[in-house]
């Protein structure tokens, strides 16, 4: 908290004036309440407040007058305002917000039942006293929590459920149909991380690119802005908000719809990682058919090879699914000749195994164990020779890796992973010791590194 001349600490003090319905009040008291519980002093006055929220109404024309008065009064006399109510989510033809239009000054306006997009613009502009319960959990996040990653790296999960019906999974009957989380929430916990010192996000779900779906892709706030809640957006957002911490964000879970392929710019304009994550599954479309699995392979191979001619860096990981009931091996040839056509750069297999209450339990067709073990053994070693090509061509480049393990400052070398690397289910670089004595690594920041050679799955790089 600031202090004033007498050696005292100012109080943040904030103006109120809630018009409308019992509804809105409500939302008031919420707000309020918030406002309280954060230290923040409230009041029915704009003089002497430091910032007035005007909660309005849209309902019939002298309402919208009433509320066009109230903003305008409170910019009179006061000058920083922040907007919501119904009033708040009217626009005009275009999709211009109203208030905006007719008061452009107001700092931020949000819609109805938005105490959390509210409290957050009054932290942008009037920092909160205390923060109620997390000032009192250590090693937190604030509104992002404790986290069990490396302080380098979080998880920011965007949704719960599916709302497929894939026949050998089980998890929309154990967590649900879709729900995706409020965008300014995703938002809100995405700046948290990145101002406690996350350098990279990876974007999860049950299926990322079907965020908003549920929600029919409405409006939501941020810092007193609407955004749209559908993957596009959020991918936007997310790269403008890590920019200034020279952050990573990477997306996980990436169904292969057609709305991809808008995000395929953004990677090659370096707004978020060329990386996806898209869990295939397989290449012959009888067997996703069986699978009920959306797309074809043939579109699968057809929109990779514009992904890379949009952004030639991008690198795609997938999971498939060998020996699946019925699979042939003429549908198992397919799915071989698919991943070196394609040339996913980091692949992982599973040998089908049925698990309860899955419907492909009850297919025609279910192959012997150990003829689904030999095919998942087939398939790894095409996938390590396509990945194993795919890591040669970087030798001689140099990279930017972010550090994971840097012991003694890294004078005998480290750990690190590049773009093309996700924690935990891709290959490394190991860090060789830095030429120069005064060249340290340090664990969550980045290095350039040149690529001398290949072990593996990894690569091996000289720091420079």
């Amino acid at each position: 908290m600031s202090e004033v001349t007498d050696g005292t600490q100012h109080i943040p003090k904030i103006g109120f004036v809630s018009l409308g319905c019992a509804k809105a009040l409500t939302d008031s008291e919420l707000i309020l309440t918030q406002l309280t519980a954060e230290g923040y002093q409230t009041c029915k006055t704009f003089e002497g407040a430091d910032l007035v929220i005007v909660n309005t109404c849209g309902f019939i024309d002298d309402a919208v007058k009433e509320s066009l008065d109230a903003i305008g009064d409170a910019l009179a006399e006061n000058g920083k305002v922040v907007v919501t109510g119904c009033l708040g989510a009217k626009t005009l033809e275009g999709g211009v917000n109203l208030v905006r239009q007719l008061h452009p000054s107001v700092l931020a306006v949000t819609g109805p039942q938005a105490t959390r997009e509210v409290m957050d613009a009054v932290h942008v502009h009037l920092p909160r006293p205390h923060r109620p319960f997390l000032d009192l959990v250590p090693n937190s996040f604030g509104i992002a929590g404790v986290k069990l990653t490396p302080g380098h790296y979080a998880y920011i999960k965007i949704s719960e459920g599916c709302n497929h019906r894939c026949t050998f999974c089980i998890i929309p009957s154990m967590r649900g149909d879709l729900v995706s989380r409020p965008i300014g929430d995703v938002l809100r916990e995405a700046r948290a991380l990145l101002e406690g010192g996350v350098k990279e996000l990876l974007i999860i779900s049950q299926d990322t690119s079907a965020y908003g779906v549920d929600v029919q892709y409405r409006t939501g706030f941020h810092e007193g802005r609407p955004v749209k809640t559908r993957l596009l957006e959020l991918v936007q957002a997310l790269g403008k908000m890590a920019e200034p911490f020279s952050a990573w964000v990477r997306l996980h879970y990436v169904y292969p719809y057609p709305s991809v392929d808008e995000l395929i710019p953004l990677m090659a304009a370096g707004t978020v990682l060329p990386y996806l994550d898209v869990p295939f599954q397989h290449s012959h479309p009888a067997v996703l058919k069986r699978m009920k699995r959306p797309a074809s392979g043939e579109k699968n191979l057809e929109r990779i090879q514009r992904w890379r001619e949009v952004c030639p860096q991008i690198v795609v990981r997938s999971t498939f699914i060998a020996g699946f009931p019925g699979e042939t091996e003429e549908e198992f040839s397919d799915l071989l000749a698919f991943l070196q056509e394609a040339k996913i750069d980091r692949a992982g297999c599973f040998a089908y195994s049925p698990v309860q209450g899955a419907v492909a339990n009850d297919l025609p067709g279910m192959l012997a164990p150990e003829v689904r073990e030999e095919r998942r053994v087939r398939f790894m070693a095409v996938a390590e020779a396509v990945s194993a090509a795919k890591l040669k061509q970087r030798v001689g480049s140099i990279m930017q890796v972010m550090v994971d393990s840097a012991p003694a400052l890294g004078k005998k070398g480290g750990v690190g992973r590049t773009y093309a690397d996700a924690p935990e289910i891709d290959g490394a670089v190991m860090l060789l010791p830095p030429e120069k004595i005064s060249k340290t690594l340090k664990v969550g920041e980045f290095t350039r590194a040149r690529v001398v050679g290949t072990e593996g799955h990894d690569l091996v790089a000289q720091p420079i």
